[in-house]
This record gives structure tokens, C-alpha cells and sequence, in this order.
């Protein structure tokens, strides 16, 4: 009797080891045979799920695009307090933990080749598009009254930069260190809303 598979445990499976050769290879050594040896599957069955590299990076991209949401979704709720929910929200959008980082690692990976790759751009156009929303609402939740597209612009500078220092820099740019960061920030964005 044939092995039944579950093919979105499958999928996932895959994702992960794309992580691995990339985090291990780089990006350019993410081919449908490098993933299907890493993922101990023939390079016919891996074209089962993702008939071309292009189609399985675009998948292994939007896969971590939906993590990061989830895991927003998923964050408990702050009793009404803007500046702790914009904590929780931040703190998930950068690598304070070692699955966070590895995701981080893959995404400015990903970053980069969206720069040449139309399918790979759209998906990064659109995770930019939705993290800038995000620090507009948190803004807009914290201070109210300040100007609202220069602080969008600051938080999500912020946030940017801190996830590129943590993935080139983790020794320097620290949890503990991103934290502080952040916080001082929301600190004194709240401090310009009430002068």
C-alpha cells in the first residue's frame, strides 16, 4: 500500500530545508536538486510540490511572511495599551530568538535576489507594504497627534536596521540590545506626542 503524504506537512518540510541550504549554502545554492537532497526527497518528488526553483522560493518567502502573522495574531492581548502591544508587535518582527533569526537570515537573503527576480520583488513589495502599515497603525495608536509619516518612516527605519545589524552583527546587536532600542524609541515618540 503506497505511503500516504500529507502534502502541506510535505510543503513544510521543504521550507525548512531550503532554510538550511541557504542558511548553510546561500541563496544561489537553493536549486530544486540541492533542496530535494537536503530534504531527503528525489528531485521528481520535490517536483511534485514546487515544479520550479522560482515557484519554491516564492512559496518558501510567503511562508515566512505568514509566520510573522501568525505569530502577531497569536500574541496575547495588553489590556488596551498601545505601547505594549507595539512591543509585542515589534518583538516579533525581529530576531530576538533563534528561530526568529534564522527566519531573519533567509528573509534578507530573499531581500537581496528580490532585486532581480519580478516574482521574488512582488513578495517583498508586499511585506514592505504591510510592515509599513503596521508602524503606521502603532504610531498612530501611541501618538496620535504626531506627524504621522515621519514617525512611520522612523519606526520602520528602526525596525529595519535592527534586523540587519542582528543578522550581521548578533553579537553587537543583542535581543537585550534590540529591546532597549525599541523601547526608548516608543519612549520618546510617546514624549514628542505630548509636546
Amino acid at each position: 500500500m503506497p505511503k500516504v503524504v500529507d502534502p502541506a506537512r510535505r510543503r513544510q518540510e521543504v521550507v525548512a530545508a531550503v532554510w538550511r541550504v541557504i542558511r548553510r549554502d546561500g541563496l544561489d545554492r537553493a536549486s530544486v536538486r540541492n533542496v530535494a537532497r537536503e530534504a531527503g526527497l528525489s528531485t521528481g518528488s520535490l517536483r511534485h510540490y514546487f515544479a520550479t526553483q522560482p515557484e519554491l522560493l516564492a512559496f518558501t518567502l510567503r511562508t515566512i511572511i505568514e509566520r510573522i502573522e501568525e505569530r502577531i495574531a497569536a500574541s496575547p492581548p495588553t489590556d488596551g495599551d498601545p505601547r505594549e502591544r507595539a512591543v509585542r508587535v515589534l518583538h516579533e518582527l525581529l530576531p530576538m530568538d533563534a528561530e526568529r533569526a534564522a527566519e531573519n537570515q533567509v528573509w534578507l537573503a530573499f531581500t537581496a535576489r528580490a532585486l532581480v527576480s519580478p516574482e521574488l520583488r512582488a513578495l517583498c513589495e508586499e511585506a514592505h507594504d504591510a510592515l509599513r502599515s503596521g508602524c503606521r497603525i502603532l504610531v498612530e495608536s501611541l501618538a496620535p497627534d504626531a506627524d504621522t509619516e515621519l514617525e512611520t518612516d522612523r519606526l520602520h527605519a528602526l525596525v529595519d536596521g535592527l534586523a540587519v545589524h542582528a543578522a550581521l552583527h548578533p553579537g553587537i546587536t543583542t535581543p537585550a540590545r534590540m529591546r532597549a532600542a525599541l523601547a526608548a524609541h516608543l519612549d520618546d515618540l510617546r514624549t514628542r506626542d505630548l509636546r
